[in-house]
């Protein structure tokens, strides 16, 4: 469509030059800028045209890992790159699943939006939390903005897997950054410490988080909903070095 569209452009503006040539009311000077005219606007209508790309190319190119391809895609102003797939997927979800850290940064880069949620909740920023996708976390904190009112399906925030997986780097990042909410409680009640203790197998990097929360002052007095703090759990499972910490 756009390529017949200029051609019928430039047929009109070869006319009207022939038409004026004719008629002796063009001088060489003045066939000069007509011509110059014509091919600007050829020039400008193919990089129009080859920067129509169609919905679902940049998933598509995402999802082969192909980072030139994402860039030119990024470049075409009109493109919507926060499209998403039958999941609910976007384009920059699907990089931070596969940690595909410099097209997560592109996107960023191109402002794609850090907090849109798919199907099962998950947003890159929650999941890059969650699941130690600490390079890009990184980068989102330092060039986007988390909206902290998303939580994920259990009503957790970025902070609460990140302390129950173990991703240590992840726990220290959103605690230094400082808007994730320490203390924040899901839909079971629990907090980052109580889940650092209650489900976890007390190892040392378990130890090391608990210390790096308390560090940031989290409230060990908060109960879940069956009533326990995380205190509670460490004397129940035995978690001796941790319970030291916890009373200290």
């Amino acid at each position: 469509m756009k390529k017949r569209t200029i051609l019928l452009m430039t047929m009109v503006l070869l006319l009207l030059t022939s038409s004026r040539l004719k008629n002796s009311e063009i001088s060489r000077e003045s066939l000069i800028q007509d011509l110059t005219t014509t091919s600007t606007i050829i020039s400008e209508a193919k990089g129009r045209d080859e920067m129509n790309y169609v919905a679902g190319e940049l998933i598509t190119a995402v999802e082969q890992a192909n980072l030139i391809q994402v860039q030119a895609i990024l470049k075409d102003p009109n493109y919507d790159l926060n499209e998403r797939n039958n999941r609910g997927e976007s384009p920059l979800l699907i990089a931070t699943h596969n940690n595909q850290i410099e097209i997560a940064k592109a996107l960023i880069d191109a402002k794609a939006d850090i907090n849109l949620q798919d199907h099962i909740e998950d947003s890159p920023f929650l999941y890059a939390g969650a699941q130690g996708k600490t390079e890009i976390l990184a980068y989102m904190l330092e060039n986007s903005q988390p909206n902290q009112a998303i939580v994920n399906r259990y009503g957790g925030n970025a902070l609460i897997p990140a302390a129950e997986k173990g991703h240590l780097k992840n726990v220290q990042l959103l605690l230094k950054e400082g808007s994730t909410e320490i203390n924040h409680q899901n839909n079971f009640g629990y907090t980052a410490l109580i889940e650092a203790v209650a489900l976890t197998d007390g190892s040392q990097i378990y130890l090391e988080i608990v210390q790096e929360l308390l560090k940031y002052q989290a409230d060990k007095t908060l109960r879940d909903h069956a009533g326990k703090t995380a205190e509670d759990y460490a004397k129940e499972l035995g978690y001796n070095h941790i319970l030291a910490e916890l009373q200290k």
